[in-house]
Protein backbone atom coordinates (compact mmCIF):
# COMPACT_ATOMS: atom_id res chain seq x y z
CA UNK A 1 0.00 0.00 0.00
CA UNK A 2 0.92 4.04 -0.46
CA UNK A 3 0.14 6.77 1.95
CA UNK A 4 0.23 9.67 -0.09
CA UNK A 5 0.09 12.86 1.84
CA UNK A 6 -0.84 16.24 -0.24
CA UNK A 7 0.83 19.03 1.58
CA UNK A 8 0.90 18.35 4.59
CA UNK A 9 1.35 20.87 7.18
CA UNK A 10 1.08 20.01 10.54
CA UNK A 11 4.67 18.16 11.86
CA UNK A 12 2.98 15.46 14.27
CA UNK A 13 0.37 13.83 12.10
CA UNK A 14 2.94 13.46 9.70
CA UNK A 15 5.30 11.53 11.86
CA UNK A 16 2.63 9.36 13.68
CA UNK A 17 1.42 8.68 10.05
CA UNK A 18 5.49 7.41 9.49
CA UNK A 19 4.99 5.38 12.66
CA UNK A 20 1.75 3.95 10.75
CA UNK A 21 3.59 3.66 7.81
CA UNK A 22 6.86 1.58 9.58
CA UNK A 23 4.38 -0.46 11.72
CA UNK A 24 2.49 -1.90 8.24
CA UNK A 25 5.06 -1.91 5.50
CA UNK A 26 3.60 0.69 3.91
CA UNK A 27 5.39 3.34 1.47
CA UNK A 28 4.64 7.06 2.74
CA UNK A 29 4.68 9.77 -0.50
CA UNK A 30 4.73 13.45 0.75
CA UNK A 31 3.56 16.10 -2.06
CA UNK A 32 5.80 19.60 -1.87
CA UNK A 33 5.31 21.78 -0.53
CA UNK A 34 5.50 20.69 2.95
CA UNK A 35 4.32 22.79 6.31
CA UNK A 36 7.31 21.70 7.82
CA UNK A 37 11.20 20.72 7.23
CA UNK A 38 11.32 17.10 7.52
CA UNK A 39 14.40 17.09 9.89
CA UNK A 40 11.79 19.14 12.01
CA UNK A 41 12.52 17.46 15.77
CA UNK A 42 8.89 17.50 16.42
CA UNK A 43 8.48 15.26 13.27
CA UNK A 44 11.32 12.81 14.52
CA UNK A 45 9.82 12.95 17.93
CA UNK A 46 6.53 11.59 16.81
CA UNK A 47 7.76 9.02 14.83
CA UNK A 48 10.31 8.20 17.47
CA UNK A 49 13.05 5.61 16.23
CA UNK A 50 11.10 3.80 13.74
CA UNK A 51 12.50 6.78 10.74
CA UNK A 52 15.38 4.49 9.49
CA UNK A 53 12.40 1.80 8.27
CA UNK A 54 10.40 3.89 6.98
CA UNK A 55 10.03 3.62 3.13
CA UNK A 56 9.21 7.33 2.13
CA UNK A 57 9.17 9.38 -0.99
CA UNK A 58 9.43 13.22 -1.55
CA UNK A 59 7.34 13.96 -5.18
CA UNK A 60 8.04 18.03 -5.92
CA UNK A 61 4.44 18.34 -6.56
CA UNK A 62 1.15 16.49 -7.79
CA UNK A 63 2.55 16.38 -11.73
CA UNK A 64 5.79 14.94 -10.78
CA UNK A 65 3.81 11.95 -8.17
CA UNK A 66 1.53 10.90 -10.95
CA UNK A 67 4.15 10.42 -13.31
CA UNK A 68 5.93 7.86 -11.68
CA UNK A 69 2.91 6.56 -10.71
CA UNK A 70 1.21 6.55 -13.98
CA UNK A 71 -0.59 2.58 -13.75
CA UNK A 72 -1.13 3.07 -9.73
CA UNK A 73 -4.75 2.89 -8.71
CA UNK A 74 -5.72 6.29 -6.84
CA UNK A 75 -8.20 6.64 -3.90
CA UNK A 76 -8.85 10.22 -3.04
CA UNK A 77 -10.03 10.73 0.93
CA UNK A 78 -12.12 14.34 1.69
CA UNK A 79 -14.85 15.15 4.33
CA UNK A 80 -16.58 16.38 1.08
CA UNK A 81 -16.96 12.92 -0.30
CA UNK A 82 -20.55 11.18 -0.72
CA UNK A 83 -19.24 7.22 -0.86
CA UNK A 84 -17.82 5.72 2.16
CA UNK A 85 -14.18 4.37 2.50
CA UNK A 86 -15.39 1.12 2.78
CA UNK A 87 -17.32 0.80 -0.52
CA UNK A 88 -13.71 0.65 -1.84
CA UNK A 89 -12.18 -2.93 -3.34
CA UNK A 90 -8.85 -2.27 -2.32
CA UNK A 91 -5.62 -4.29 -3.99
CA UNK A 92 -2.04 -4.40 -2.88
CA UNK A 93 -0.04 -1.26 -4.73
CA UNK A 94 -3.24 1.05 -4.09
CA UNK A 95 -2.45 4.68 -3.46
CA UNK A 96 -4.16 6.52 -0.39
CA UNK A 97 -4.45 10.20 -1.56
CA UNK A 98 -5.10 12.93 1.55
CA UNK A 99 -5.00 16.19 1.81
CA UNK A 100 -3.35 18.54 3.99
CA UNK A 101 -4.44 19.31 7.87
CA UNK A 102 -5.81 22.76 6.99
CA UNK A 103 -6.91 22.57 3.60
CA UNK A 104 -7.88 19.24 2.77
CA UNK A 105 -7.60 18.47 -1.08
CA UNK A 106 -7.16 21.56 -3.40
CA UNK A 107 -10.51 21.94 -5.23
CA UNK A 108 -9.02 21.39 -8.47
CA UNK A 109 -7.90 17.47 -7.30
CA UNK A 110 -11.81 17.28 -5.63
CA UNK A 111 -13.45 17.63 -9.42
CA UNK A 112 -10.55 15.59 -11.30
CA UNK A 113 -11.19 12.56 -9.24
CA UNK A 114 -14.78 12.88 -8.22
CA UNK A 115 -15.66 9.38 -9.61
CA UNK A 116 -12.65 8.08 -6.64
CA UNK A 117 -13.74 10.25 -3.79
CA UNK A 118 -14.77 8.89 -0.52
CA UNK A 119 -14.74 9.72 3.09
CA UNK A 120 -15.13 8.59 6.16
CA UNK A 121 -18.66 8.57 8.30
CA UNK A 122 -19.15 10.83 10.90
CA UNK A 123 -22.60 11.80 12.77
CA UNK A 124 -21.21 14.07 15.85
CA UNK A 125 -20.40 17.88 15.30
CA UNK A 126 -16.62 18.32 14.72
CA UNK A 127 -15.71 19.62 11.33
CA UNK A 128 -13.56 16.55 10.55
CA UNK A 129 -11.07 13.58 12.16
CA UNK A 130 -7.54 14.25 12.76
CA UNK A 131 -5.59 13.72 9.74
CA UNK A 132 -3.66 10.85 11.41
CA UNK A 133 -7.07 9.08 12.69
CA UNK A 134 -8.03 9.03 8.97
CA UNK A 135 -5.09 7.71 7.62
CA UNK A 136 -5.43 4.89 10.06
CA UNK A 137 -8.79 4.03 9.68
CA UNK A 138 -8.97 3.82 5.82
CA UNK A 139 -5.23 2.02 5.80
CA UNK A 140 -6.26 -0.44 7.81
CA UNK A 141 -9.26 -1.59 6.46
CA UNK A 142 -7.43 -1.50 3.02
CA UNK A 143 -5.05 -3.78 5.09
CA UNK A 144 -7.70 -5.99 6.36
CA UNK A 145 -9.20 -6.74 2.75
CA UNK A 146 -5.95 -6.90 1.24
CA UNK A 147 -4.85 -9.56 3.67
CA UNK A 148 -7.93 -11.28 4.89
CA UNK A 149 -8.41 -9.61 7.97
CA UNK A 150 -5.04 -9.61 9.27
CA UNK A 151 -5.23 -13.27 10.76
CA UNK A 152 -1.33 -13.60 10.96
CA UNK A 153 0.94 -10.47 12.38
CA UNK A 154 3.93 -9.61 10.73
Amino acid sequence: MNIVLHQPQIPPNTGNIARLCVATKTRLHLIRPLGFATDDATLRRAGLDYWQYLEIFYHENWEDFLKSHAESRLFFFSKKAKASYTSVEYREGDCLVFGSETQGLPESMLQRYADRLYGIPMWGETRSLNLSTSVGIVLYEALRQVHRGFTEFY
